[in-house]
């Protein structure tokens, strides 16, 4: 398949009726989404970075809040980083709250507060990549901009029976230009919408409903009955293990939090010391614990009991994660450029966390003085 290949297949003719169909539907069908009750820039950008990966049903409550302490770009410009990655917690993948933030400065900064209007300006922003820009462009201003992620890339796949990978950099090729052709002159806003709820509640990974598609009829994929073997399924590596301890570390009633630094995981956020741990005997992680520790802190400490074994996941990484209890018997000199703080209990309610780390500030008001 060829981009005049797709054009030939879907020819106006074709796209009109595509279009006729669709968001008739769309008016039908639509889920009512706060963010589809507005066309404020601001609000469509925001909930376009949270929805990268995440849920819907997780976003919902999130963008609320989210508006409700930031009501606008210059609000979120003027905010303390460590408040709106405390609000952020718990969504995940916290670079885009670090980058939406440093993007909100920028709008300030360079345009005046008001979102730009314009491809190349928007595409300047921190973490806005082609299909956030589309998506914007087209939502809050009704400019005639293309789409293409997860669910549209699904879906136009099967539409134009597209058999290679759609990852490629020639599918990717292929798809925008299908993306752009099928666009209307007007409405693109809620047509590119349209391409994405029929992507993700009819045209799914698996088993889609096309008994329920108001485009089957249309469909190459479909016609060929090959619409559970396009798009060709992504390789995913294997999972690789991981273990982990994070300590509670307590000195004159309080717990040591320490700043993640720039380039690693969850940069930004504060975490209890944290280390990789290699041993595999009781005594050579007890051992290892103490030194990575005074490494990573320049706290000698006394480790206590293991209170808690936590699995999780990040990335490609399956984590188990021991939690102990530890006592600072002595402080020496930190690592240069390492920010850390001694905090009550009831302090940790202040600094954003990651989800593991989290659960160790509940323990940390429960598990010793």
């Amino acid at each position: 398949m060829t981009g005049p290949a797709i054009a030939e297949l879907f020819d106006a003719g074709r796209r009109r009726a595509f279009r006729r169909k669709l968001l008739p539907w769309f008016r039908r069908h639509a889920r009512d989404l706060p963010w589809r009750r507005t066309r404020d820039p601001y609000a469509v950008w925001l909930s376009e970075i949270m929805l990268q990966q995440t849920q819907v049903a997780t976003v919902r409550g999130y963008f609320d809040r989210f508006l409700a302490r930031f009501p606008d770009i210059t609000a979120l410009a003027q905010a303390d980083e460590r408040d709106v990655l405390r609000l952020w917690e718990g969504l995940g993948y916290y670079r885009r709250a670090r980058q939406l933030h440093q993007a909100a400065r920028m709008v300030v900064s360079e345009y005046g507060g008001r979102f730009p209007r314009d491809m190349d300006s928007v595409r300047r922003l921190p973490g806005i990549g082609r299909y956030t820009a589309g998506a914007v462009l087209s939502i809050a201003f009704d400019l005639r901009t293309p789409i293409l992620e997860a669910n549209t890339q699904r879906l136009l796949s099967r539409l134009c029976a597209y058999r290679a990978d759609p990852r490629s950099a020639e599918g990717q090729r292929l798809l925008w230009q299908f993306a752009e052709l099928l666009l209307p002159r007007t409405a693109a806003g809620q047509f590119n919408q349209a391409l994405m709820e029929l992507g993700s509640g009819v045209c799914t990974p698996r088993s889609p409903s096309c008994h329920e598609c108001p485009v089957a009829a249309l469909c190459e994929a479909r016609r060929l009955g090959l619409q559970g073997e396009i798009p060709t399924p992504q390789r995913r590596a294997p999972a690789t293990p991981v273990r982990e301890a994070a300590v509670l570390l307590r000195r004159r009633g309080r717990v040591l939090l320490i700043r993640c630094p720039e380039g690693g995981r969850w940069a930004g956020l504060w975490d209890f010391p944290r280390v990789a741990l290699k041993g595999t005997s009781p005594a050579e992680r007890a051992r290892e614990l103490v030194a990575k520790v005074q490494s990573l802190t320049g706290a000698v400490m006394e480790p206590g009991e293991l209170l808690h074994t936590i699995r999780h996941g990040v990335t490609r990484y399956r984590i188990t994660l021991e939690c102990y209890a530890a006592r600072c018997l002595a402080l020496g000199p930190p690592p240069a450029g390492a920010q850390m703080k001694w905090l009550r209990a009831a302090e940790l309610a202040h600094y954003p966390l990651s989800t593991t780390g989290r659960k160790l500030a509940r323990w940390a008001g429960t598990s010793g003085r």
